[in-house]
């Protein structure tokens, strides 16, 4: 690799990592290696002389890790004292992208690994939900780093930072009914206490969790009492168990937070509603069967998952991991549902994918973009076509051309306008997508991929193809 001031390495740091004094990740020759810097080398050792971190790995809230020779790191520039080794992830999320549940369930882990640290004389020196990755529907904790020796009396130092990474997007849905995951996005470290209590209701501010984690948190902010405030509790002193009671109430609270009922989503009852004859469903099934086994993919990304019904059809397929992606709230967290009951390894993200997270953060380097954190084997686009080409202006061939780039083989299916679906996104406006046709769908796949196979739902007349990338 070549940098920019022209030095040659083998070895890349992960830009996401470089905030971070106590050591960075990198990754070299496809491993994950994770360095540990002289200041942080005392409270590791301690932390792991504890048993905490084989615990945490044995009950996997832990990304597991083994210690190798810190040489291996030479050619980086730094001297660490350890560097661990970690298993590479299937995708890497942000939770920007993560629904509700999804959310929420990476808070309840974060909590649970701090009241456990605790009880070792160990305590955790942030809280950004960065920290937290996800294997199928099971978050695990990724930051070895973050742990550190307990120190008598001390408080939660990072409890605005839990609540503007956690709580607070939570909020956003549960108390107003809003997504979090756009404003998420723009703003990268979460939604601020400032932000929050603006938007609250006002019978919410009542409550006292809401008032003392975010309506006071957003006054002493304003105010500009925060520093003061900050001094006057460094000189008092909050017992242990003190600690201890704030974080479980917490863990109650947010174990109790749903998301504002507003009734079924656009999709959220699709496939119960989408008019699929019983020989149509059978088909479109059995050619995502024959994909995953014939192309036998081992990381899919279902583009529209909806409710991840077709997910699940590939996992039993074959697949090994699943990444769903829609931007229907209520489809994702009926497919988070489906996959925690059916213990599917399967991870439904919200996306938009006419507008897809760039890469972001310091130097534009900080946060990758959705599509170069990972690459799928095999990727299932099913009623997702018409939707870019119709509803977003999307021209049919960039369609197409984008969906061949994503993997090199996948399930692509073409609704075509004489369908009640196409019928209902251009009852209220011009037809002018001349380029739209079966004939042009399958002249712009073939010059792109080879055509593997192709059926055409008897009742619906629906194409569903699967390509494969020359």
């Amino acid at each position: 690799m070549v940098t920019r001031d022209n030095r040659v390495t083998t070895t890349n740091v992960d830009a996401g990592s470089f905030r971070d004094r106590s050591g960075h990740v990198f990754l070299k020759n496809g491993r994950i290696l994770r360095s540990v810097s002289p200041y942080a080398a005392e409270d590791f050792q301690f932390v792991r002389g504890s048993g905490l971190l084989d615990d945490l790995v044995r009950s996997k809230r832990l990304l597991p890790f083994q210690l190798v020779d810190p040489d291996i790191l030479r050619d980086s520039g730094e001297r660490p004292v350890h560097v661990l080794e970690h298993p590479r992830l299937d995708h890497v999320s942000y939770p920007y992208e993560w629904p509700f549940p999804v959310l929420k369930a990476a808070a309840l882990l974060h909590l649970d690994i701090h009241l456990t640290a605790l009880e070792r004389g160990v305590n955790l020196s942030d809280a950004s939900a960065y920290n937290i990755q996800f294997k199928g529907t099971e978050p695990v904790f990724i930051d070895h780093l973050s742990f550190r020796r307990y120190q008598e009396g001390e408080y939660w130092a990072a409890h605005r930072q839990f609540c503007e990474s956690f709580l607070n997007p939570l909020l956003l849905r549960s108390e107003c009914g809003v997504a979090p995951n756009d404003w998420y996005r723009g703003r990268l470290n979460g939604i601020s206490v400032t932000d929050m209590s603006r938007l609250l209701p006002l019978k919410s501010k009542f409550s006292w969790n809401v008032l003392s984690h975010v309506v006071l948190q957003a006054r002493f902010q304003k105010s500009g009492d925060q520093r003061s405030a900050e001094r006057s509790l460094a000189r008092r002193k909050l017992p242990l168990s003190a600690l201890v009671r704030i974080l479980e109430a917490m863990r109650k609270w947010i174990e109790k937070l749903q998301p504002t009922d507003t009734g079924n989503t656009v999709w959220q009852t699709y496939s119960q509603n989408s008019g699929y004859a019983d020989d149509d469903f059978s088909t479109k099934a059995a050619v995502v069967t024959d994909f995953v086994k014939t192309m036998r993919p081992e990381l899919v990304w279902d583009m529209g998952c909806n409710t991840g019904e077709f997910s699940k059809l590939a996992l039993e397929a074959g697949a090994r991991a699943v990444i769903g992606y829609d931007s229907d709230q209520g489809a994702l967290e009926n497919a988070y549902t489906r996959a925690r009951v059916e213990g599917l390894n399967l991870l439904p993200l919200y996306l938009d994918v006419t507008n897809p997270p760039p890469d972001q953060g310091w130097d534009e380097t900080e946060r990758k973009g959705i599509f170069s954190r990972a690459r799928a084997d095999g990727v299932l686009a099913l009623a997702l076509v018409h939707h870019i080409a119709i509803t977003h202006n999307v021209p049919l061939e960039r369609v197409i051309d984008w969906l061949v780039k994503l993997a090199p083989a996948g399930v692509i299916e073409f609704v075509p306008k004489q369908d009640d679906m196409v019928k209902k996104l251009l009852s209220l406006r011009d037809d002018i997508f001349h380029d739209y046709s079966p004939e042009l769908f399958i002249h712009h796949l073939r010059a792109r991929a080879r055509i593997a196979r192709k059926e055409t739902l008897p009742r619906s007349g629906r194409i569903l193809v699967i390509y494969q990338r020359g």
